[in-house]
């Protein structure tokens, strides 16, 4: 085999690897960022631990077809890049669709979520699904409704007292 072919491979193993090991892969089209709003991107990206990377779409549809995803290869059309997570199901979802709003040029295409093709759709519901800290604030103040609506009831009932005394 010659050289570009072993690399060309190399490269679909690569992406193989990336699709069968990620709990959450999207595909967005970059067109229209500039570099430096592409820096930005990666940046966050990076600090949320995911790993994002521009591929040929050729390269993407030979490792789609090795993974069985081949639903796929309708979303890669023009310039591709994709962001693979393999702890966070929500960190790239939530990031691309945070940095989407802000730069109308990115576009979310769709994606994997947990080895399963998903609509643009459901990764948009995953971004808006809170952090970790925040639903455990939520469930904390579940937790803490009923003791404090017990004491306002008790408060109000001895300054009710209070006040016929």
């Amino acid at each position: 085999m010659s050289a570009v072919i072993e690399q060309k491979q190399q490269v679909v193993d690569e992406i193989t690897t990336k699709l069968q090991n990620s709990q959450s892969t999207i595909i967005v089209d970059y067109r229209g960022l500039d570099v430096a709003e592409v820096s930005e991107l990666r940046r966050q990206l990076r600090e949320a631990g995911v790993d994002y990377k521009v591929y040929k779409n050729t390269m993407v549809r030979r490792a789609t077809e090795k993974t069985g995803l081949t639903e796929l290869d309708e979303l890669l059309v023009g310039p591709t890049a994709i962001a693979f997570s393999n702890d966070d199901v929500v960190a790239p979802a939530k990031v691309l669709n945070n940095f989407a709003k802000e730069h109308s040029a990115l576009e979310l295409k769709g994606g994997v979520v947990q080895g399963e093709v998903t609509s643009l759709a459901k990764i948009k519901e995953l971004a808006e699904i809170p952090s970790q800290e925040g639903l455990l604030s939520m469930f904390l103040n579940v937790l803490q409704a009923p003791i404090r609506n017990m004491a306002l009831a008790t408060k109000a009932v001895a300054d009710q007292k209070e006040e016929s005394a």
